[in-house]
Order: C-alpha cells, then structure tokens, then sequence
C-alpha cells in the first residue's frame, strides 16, 4: 500500500499531514522539555529541603544528633539529596538523548520534506504546462479545420458562379488547399503533442508522483518511528535510575531499622543524670504524744514536720513556692554559669569539664602538629637558605609557643576541677571510679543516714553535734515575695566548704567554714536551700556545702 498509487491526487492533503506530523513533534519536544524543566525544579526543592533540616554546625541541635533517631533522619535527608540527584540524572538523560536528538531530526526533517515537496510541485508544473501546450495545439487544429472547411465551401460557391472569373476561381481553389494543408500540419502537430503528453502525464502519474510521495511516506514512517522511540527512550531513562532510587530508599529504611531506642535512652540518662542519691524514707512522727520544743536535734525535725503538717490558716501551698524556684532556675541560666560550672549537677559538672579538657588538648595537639611544621620547614631553610630564610619563621615558633603554654595551664585549670569532682563520686564495686558516677560532695550517707555517720569530701567520717546545739531554730516569717507564706523549718545545718558569691536572683553568698541552716534539700537540681537568719536565705550548689541533716529528718 503506497501513497503513490493510493494518494495520487492528494497532493495538498499530504503537504498538509506531513506539516502536521512535524508540529507533533515538536510538540513532544516542548512536552520533554518542560519535564527536563520539572525534573531540575524537583531536585532543587528536594535538595533545599534537605539542607533546611541539616543540623547547624556548632549548635545545640547538633549535639541532638547523638541519637540514632536523630541519626536516622540525618541519613534520610542525605539520602534525599542523592534522590535529588537522580532526578537532575534524569533531566540531563532527556535533554541529552530526546529533545538535543528530536530537534535535529526536526530541522533534518524540514528539510526533506521542503525538497520532496518542491520536487512534487516541479512535476506538475511540468504536467501542467505540457497540458497546455497540448491545449493550444488543439485549439489552433480546431481552427485549421474550420478555416479550411469555410475556404473550401468558398471554393465550391465561387465554381458554382458563372459570373465569378476563372481567376478568382483559381484563386479560391488555392486559398482553399492552403487551409486544408494547414488543417493537416496542425492535426499532425496535436497528435504528436498529444501522444507526448500521454506519454510524459502517464510517467508523472505512474513514476513520478508515486516516487515522490514514497519518499514522502517513508519519511513520514520515519518520523513515526522516531517519536515511538523517544517515548521509549523517555521511559528508559526514567528506569536506568529506579535503581539507584531504590538504594537510597533502602538507605532510609535502613537507617530506620538502625533506630535503638535503648540507647537513646542510654543516652538520655547520660546527658541529664545529675549523680545525686535520691532521698530516703521519712521518718513517722506521732503527733498523739505531747512534744515540748527546745533547741535541740529533734526540735529541727519536729519544727519542720509541723510546720508542714499545721500550716497557719490561709497561708500557701508548699507547691506554689515552684514558681520561686523556676524563677531562680532561670536566672541562674540567664546569668551564665561560673567557668567551673560549678552551678550544674556533679555528674553534668563531670562531662562538662571533660568536654573542656579534650577541646584543649585538640587545640594543644594542633599547635603541636603547626610548630613541628614550622619547625621541619625551618630546618629544611637551614640547609637550603635559597628556599627562604630560617629566621622569618623563629617568630611564628614563639608565638606558637606562648599559645600552648597559655593553653596548657588552662587545661590543668580545668583538669584540677575535673579530678576535684571525680574525687566526689563513688566508686562502684572494686572497679576505677566511673566518671559517670553519682556526686557525693556531702555524701550519701549525709543525705539519707543520720549526722553521727556521714562521710567528708576527703572521705573521713566526721560529728559535730557540738554545732547543731549551738543553731537556734528561727520562727519568724522571712520578708519576701511570700510573705503570708509560714516560714520553712530547718531540718539540718550545713558548713560552706567554699566561698560563692551569689550574684543571680534566688541565690546568697556564704563564705567557707561558715555554718547555716538548710531549710530544703537538694532536689536533683544542684542546689539546696539554706538560711542564714531571719531574713537572710537562698540557694546554694550542693557541691559548695557540707550537710548535716536532723537524725530524724531521714531514715538512718
């Protein structure tokens, strides 16, 4: 079945159709390119998603990524990112291997089809003015025929006449052959012409024509083929990266698997595990029998229960002394700790000073690996001075010098603290002490044992009644914003092992050897309250002071 024979006088509809092809083409173009297009905006989104999640350098969000939660996500993003890729793979693949190729093939196929076409309006032009040729060669037969029909009837008139001389018979007679002879050239010229025509519109409609229109139609076919395989092409590079694609949701899923929630519970006992005991039972008092107050061990305890247990009428709850508390809590971290950290929880302490002496030594350990350079180079300027001059570096090396000294003496600074603190902590069965340890700057036994066995920060077992006799037990109500709110009772004494200056709201200054009452234990926080006198109290880091608590605040 060919366009030749079967469309052989479609010439205009097939110029048509084939115009029409080449704008689906390009039309498929415009569609891949907009995909192209899509695809690069896709990635771009992805990738700015992934990069607005990424932890900052340097933050306290990048400390959270210690939990494999949080390191899960962290991968999920990278991997979302290698996703973006794939899809920038896929925009350059089409651009590449469709649109690049099609729009060639476009301008390629522009060109033929502008040839064949020239080529098929050349035939039947030629068709065309053979057909009037053959036209007017007819017509000028026609003619010769009628004019020699006229001059011979003229003849036959003329020899009818009598009256017409025999010279104008003659004359007729000879009109009358020329016409007939000019009929005759001119019927032979339009049968020689007609028999070329014939000729040549059979080759235009049989050899001609059918030609050009098959090369028509195959370049059509061409065409046809050539969108059917972009389309494939367009679905391959699509798949080529399925399964890289696949990869990287299998590195999310595995990441996800990779989840312990053990160890970020773990974890979280390590980053907020304060080392403090926690408190022991209290003691049951029996208010039936009749109790004489004096000044003396038991009148701490007792003072202190009744007063929770009789509070005066319309005075506050103990819990509405919290939001006191937070206040103080948040301004003592809106002040800034001391450079000790002495303000935080023992085991807190612990971790913050060890992260301080590895960040030294990494910055020691830095300034070591810059002065061995300098010093090779040095050497290297010894031995060959055209290189440069050994003494533009001795400058440098001092310098170099000065700041690892500087940084030396701040790392025993901190080291002294750290082993200061690690001192405190228990040691658990007959291993080495964990640095992880629960703080025992008043000991445990101090906290949850009576006075007559409590252990000093050195570790010896020290009693001083002698100085819990000597404190009176205040009665009056402290002045502050609480003022309806019944004075707490002592339940100890403590002595300030050093001085702190209590700059933030909530806190007070002690100096050491000083000896004050303690109204409220350490909570967890690292802090515990403490009284001076009547209008005098604050809180204190529990590292700061010893504690000697009532033998019938706690169990011993």
């Amino acid at each position: 079945m060919s366009w030749g024979t079967e469309l052989w006088d479609q010439f205009d509809n097939l110029e048509k159709h084939t115009q029409w092809g080449i704008d689906v083409l390009e039309k498929y173009i415009k569609f891949v390119k907009e995909r192209t297009e899509i695809e690069i905006s896709y990635a771009k989104q992805l990738r700015n998603l992934s990069k607005k999640y990424q932890p900052k350098k340097n933050s306290k969000e990048e400390e959270e990524y210690k939990y494999t939660s949080c390191k899960a996500f962290l991968a999920t993003l990278n991997e979302m990112n290698d996703y973006a890729g794939q899809h920038e793979v896929i925009s350059e693949n089409m651009t590449s291997q469709i649109t690049a190729e099609l729009a060639r093939f476009v301008q390629e196929l522009k060109q033929e089809r502008k040839s064949h076409f020239h080529d098929g309006r050349k035939a039947q032009q030629h068709i065309e003015t053979f057909w009037k040729q053959l036209e007017a060669s007819k017509r000028r037969f026609e003619r010769d025929c009628k004019e020699a029909d006229r001059a011979q009837q003229y003849f036959e008139k003329m020899d009818a006449d009598i009256n017409v001389t025999k010279a104008d018979v003659e004359k007729a007679r000879q009109q009358a052959q020329i016409r007939h002879q000019m009929a005759e050239d001119s019927k032979a010229e339009y049968s020689s012409i007609l028999q070329k025509f014939n000729h040549d519109q059979h080759e235009h409609y049989h050899t001609h024509i059918p030609n050009i229109f098959q090369k028509i139609q195959e370049m059509e076919e061409r065409r046809i083929v050539r969108i059917g395989e972009c389309m494939k092409t367009y679905a391959e590079v699509d798949r080529q990266v399925i399964p890289i694609i696949g990869k990287c949701l299998d590195g999310i899923t595995k990441a996800a698997e990779s989840i312990d929630q053990k160890n970020d519970s773990l974890l979280v006992i390590e980053a907020f595990k304060s080392g403090f005991e926690p408190p022991g039972d209290i003691d049951f008092e029996d208010f039936t029998q009749p109790m004489k107050r004096t000044v003396s061990e038991s009148s701490l305890s007792n003072s202190r229960w009744d007063g929770k247990s009789e509070p005066k009428p319309g005075s506050k709850s103990k819990g509405k002394l919290w939001p006191f508390i937070k206040k103080n809590k948040l301004s003592l971290k809106l002040g800034g700790g001391p450079e000790d950290f002495s303000n935080l929880p023992p085991e807190q302490r612990r971790k913050k000073l060890q992260q301080k002496v590895d960040e030294l030594n990494k910055e020691i350990q830095k300034e070591m690996d810059q002065r061995d350079a300098l010093t090779k180079m040095k050497d290297v300027y010894i031995k060959n001075p055209q290189m440069g001059d050994a003494a533009s570096v001795d400058h440098k090396l001092a310098e170099l010098g000065q700041n690892m000294e500087k940084l030396r003496l701040e790392a025993q600074k901190f080291e002294g603290w750290l082993a200061e603190v690690e001192g405190r902590l228990p040691v658990r069965t007959e291993q080495s002490r964990r640095q992880s340890g629960m703080y025992d700057t008043q000991n445990t036994s101090g906290v949850n044992n009576c006075a007559q066995d409590r252990e000093s920060p050195d570790g010896s077992y020290t009693e001083e009644p002698s100085q819990e006799s000597e404190m009176k037990v205040p009665v009056t109500e402290f002045d502050d914003e609480f003022d309806d709110e019944e004075p707490l009772p002592t339940i100890g004494t403590c002595k300030a092992l050093y001085t702190f200056e209590g700059q933030n709201e909530g806190t007070i200054s002690v100096m050491e050897g000083e000896m004050l009452y303690v109204i409220e234990e350490d909570k967890g926080d690292g802090w515990t309250r403490i009284r001076r006198n009547e209008d005098e109290e604050g809180y204190v880091p529990t590292s700061y002071v010893e504690v000697y608590l009532d033998k019938n605040a706690k169990d011993s």
